[in-house]
């Protein structure tokens, strides 16, 4: 348990950085944290000129102990990051890449 109130943390944390991180004023940065079921997310909505900006950029979930990033739209990647604060690969599952292929990468498969 302190090893998942720990990345319940690091993702929140992560999450809020990357929120502060918005490029115009009229697009807001909306994080969304359900704790209850371990869902995560950045979701960009405004516009940008006359166009409608409307976009999770980042979902997170936690699902058997292990940390799914579903989606990540950032430059150097939440799975990066939650390497460099300490969590293991091997808890890190890339849900957004197809399952025959995590078998090659360095994280986990699932």
């Amino acid at each position: 348990m302190a090893n998942l109130d720990h990345y319940r943390q690091l993702i929140k944390t992560l999450i809020t950085q990357h929120s502060k991180t918005v490029w115009d004023k009229r697009t807001q940065a909306q994080t969304i944290f359900d704790i209850e079921r371990d869902h995560y997310q950045l979701v960009y909505v405004g516009w940008h000129g006359s166009d409608r900006v409307y976009g999770v950029v980042l979902h997170v979930d936690i699902q058997d102990g292990k940390i799914w990033v579903q989606q990540d739209g950032t430059e150097i990647g939440i799975a990066q990051k939650l390497i460099d604060l300490g969590v293991p690969s091997s808890d890190i599952v890339i849900g957004c890449d197809p399952p025959r292929m995590r078998q090659y990468t360095e994280f986990a498969t699932g």
